[in-house]
């Protein structure tokens, strides 16, 4: 089916909070992708943040960030009293409040957790239940912060670092009330997303999630199943991921990328039957009904770069899973289908094939009937058959967006590139310039991609003051916030969206 949708990430919800929540932002914006004609929401990774607020370093893979909870639903509940939010901070009008965010709304989301979990402790047992990782996440919060470390488990304590079955209960017993306290928070933002998730469903809008490849080298998951993933012995004992993920050199990046992620083992995942991928790719089509994989080519091959070496031109390229490992995830899936899931129909994921794509990346891809990723932004400049052209696309097995939360604008790359790409743009679409994010959106969404996405901020028009990530640069990021987007967008992008066959066919009331 074709469809039509809008990349925007919970934390850029406008909002009277320092941070987009899941409250009465998220329905209004729900609301606003239907009059926009639009079935698809996608966001970036949902998980607790990592250095710089960046969703793609996260500490815990299966948690949901406790950021985005409302804190008016908490209120509505009766886990907080309504003068908790008197001395709410002035909300800042286009960007997230990350020192209001951690010393205001998180001692209020602490507090509503300590109520539910007094009150109701046999929701934190329902809970456990159902998600059995909550045990690990809740302890793993639990001592890091009592340790105070600043890089995560490998600061521990060495029995706790190593996990040491005495320590591991001598901490549960001597932390527990901040342990049934970091269960709660999660009992409470499942509850919200799910909510969410429930409404969007009811408007025909689908949720689009993100799955990183790789996950934090100090966070709870490389804590708990430290088997899963490659070390070395470091000083004291501690290990040290070696090598560790990255990307080599190419056009845009001489020096190649060191991510510093620890590699899979991948032969401790087959022998266990693939069953942290399983849980893990189950986990996020609980909370979103599709799901984008981020460089999706590491199962084919990852960049390994020695955990010495100062950028990635000395890496080399390590073997990945392949098909085996999603044929375990398909197999579990079908014989326990998530809730909305077509166990008939091709793995609802979609493929993030951009970078260095080889042979072998294009033939599992295909394999696996899933769709890849098209860019427009990088199409203009080059070959008149540039695969990201949108004449060149000989089938619509691909999801297409204008650009990424990666890229700049649409207006702040038209106005930063250079002039053969700009002329090069115009004659494409034959059209002057003058707008070019509409210029932009209108070949996306008449393009043969069976999914066409468009970052909000080339809705509104919105320059590189509204980017929301600069790769390589380590603050600054992830922290655009967005006005109520008006009326007379959703208007202008549905009359596009209805044109090229992508939505409902009714026009808006106006």
């Amino acid at each position: 089916m074709r469809r039509a949708g809008i990349l925007l990430h919970p934390t850029s919800l406008p909002g009277p909070g320092p941070c987009g929540d899941l409250g009465q932002g998220a329905l209004d914006f729900l609301d606003w992708l239907c009059e926009a004609g639009c079935t698809l929401w996608q966001v970036l990774p949902l998980g607790p943040t990592g250095g710089g607020f960046s969703p793609y370093d996260s500490p815990g893979t299966l948690a949901l960030g406790t950021h985005l909870l409302s804190l008016e639903r908490l209120v509505q509940d009766g886990l907080l009293p309504a003068q908790a939010l008197g001395d709410r901070p002035p909300s800042a009008a286009d960007r997230v409040d990350l020192e209001a965010l951690e010393g205001w709304h998180a001692p209020r989301v602490a507090r509503a957790a300590r109520c539910l979990a007094q009150e109701a402790p046999a929701a934190l047992d329902t809970f456990r239940q159902a998600q059995p990782w909550v045990d690990d996440w809740a302890l793993f919060r639990a001592v890091t912060l009592a340790a105070g470390t600043q890089r995560g488990w490998w600061d521990l304590p060495a029995p706790l670092r190593d996990r040491t079955p005495a320590a591991l209960e001598a901490a549960r017993r001597e932390l527990r009330p901040a342990v049934e306290e970091h269960v709660a928070a999660q009992v409470l933002v499942h509850r919200q997303w799910q909510a969410l998730r429930k409404a969007a469903t009811d408007r025909g809008v689908r949720l689009v999630g993100d799955v990183p490849i790789f996950v934090s080298g100090a966070g709870a998951d490389t804590w708990a199943h430290r088997g899963l993933f490659r070390w070395v012995p470091g000083p004291d004992g501690v290990p040290v991921p070696d090598p560790v993920a990255g990307v080599p050199p190419d056009y845009f990046s001489p020096q190649g990328q060191r991510w510093g992620n620890p590699l899979y083992a991948w032969e401790a995942h087959r022998a266990q039957g693939w069953r942290w991928w399983r849980t893990r790719i189950r986990a996020a089509l609980a909370a979103c009904h599709d799901v984008r994989i981020d460089h999706f080519r590491g199962f084919c091959a990852s960049w390994a770069v020695p955990a010495d070496a100062l950028d990635a031109t000395s890496g080399a390229w390590t073997p990945g899973p392949g098909r085996e490992l999603f044929d375990a995830v398909a197999a579990d899936l079908r014989a326990d289908p998530p809730a909305g899931l077509d166990p008939d129909q091709p793995l609802p994921i979609i493929a993030e094939d951009l970078g260095i794509i080889t042979p072998d990346v294009e033939a599992l891809r295909d394999g696996l009937g899933l769709p890849g990723m098209k860019i427009l932004q990088f199409a203009f400049g080059g070959s008149v058959n540039h695969p990201f052209l949108p004449h060149t696309w000989a089938h619509d097995r691909w999801v297409a967006y204008t650009g990424t939360h990666d890229n700049d604008t649409a207006a702040g790359w038209y106005a930063a590139t250079d002039e053969q790409s700009r002329d090069h743009f115009r004659r494409y679409v034959m059209r002057d310039g003058q707008e070019p994010h509409w210029q932009l959106i209108q070949p996306l969404l008449a393009s043969v991609a069976r999914w066409a996405i468009v970052p909000l901020q080339d809705v509104l028009g919105l320059g590189s003051q509204a980017r929301m990530n600069v790769p390589g640069l380590g603050e600054g990021n992830w922290t655009w916030r967005t006005a109520p987007p008006p009326r007379e967008a959703a208007w202008r992008l549905r009359g596009l969206v209805e044109v090229y066959g992508r939505g409902p066919s009714q026009p808006p009331v106006r």
